[in-house]
């Protein structure tokens, strides 16, 4: 996904708790780790999420553009407190299931990536989920 400044100027700021210049600077970082590794499930969990969360167009292969839909739930509409926190507790809950789904072990890397972004960006980690290399700009 190409990113433009009119993309992070769009980032509804009670997305995020953490300063929406490091947002900006993690989903690009993500996005273009996903360019240079498209199979990279940990990418693209990354950037799937900030996606979510910034309420992003997406346009697949075959189908018109619409906004990302969440990660977890695949709940379609913009993000927002109530929703994210649902998106949360879901991932969280999806981490520690057992059996793990044949599904989820086909993306490694992917839930955990959804669940340290979520974290990472309501304030709940300090760590970003990805390095974020000094040279991306936001």
């Amino acid at each position: 996904m190409e990113l433009t400044g009119r993309d992070f100027d769009r980032i509804p700021r009670g997305n995020v708790r953490v300063p929406v210049v490091e947002f900006a600077r993690l989903w690009l970082a993500a996005e273009q780790a996903l360019d240079r590794e498209p199979t990279n499930w940990t990418f693209f969990g990354v950037a799937q999420t900030c996606r979510w969360l910034a309420g992003a167009t997406v346009r697949r292969v075959g189908q018109a553009p619409r906004l990302a839909d969440a990660p977890i739930t695949r709940r379609f509409g913009v993000a927002h407190d109530e929703t994210i926190e649902a998106e949360f507790l879901a991932a969280e809950k999806l981490l520690w299931r057992r059996p793990v789904p044949a599904w989820l072990a086909e993306r490694p890397g992917w839930l955990p990536a959804i669940v340290a972004t979520l974290a990472w960006a309501r304030g709940r980690s300090g760590t970003p989920p990805i390095d974020v290399p000094a040279h991306v700009q936001g």
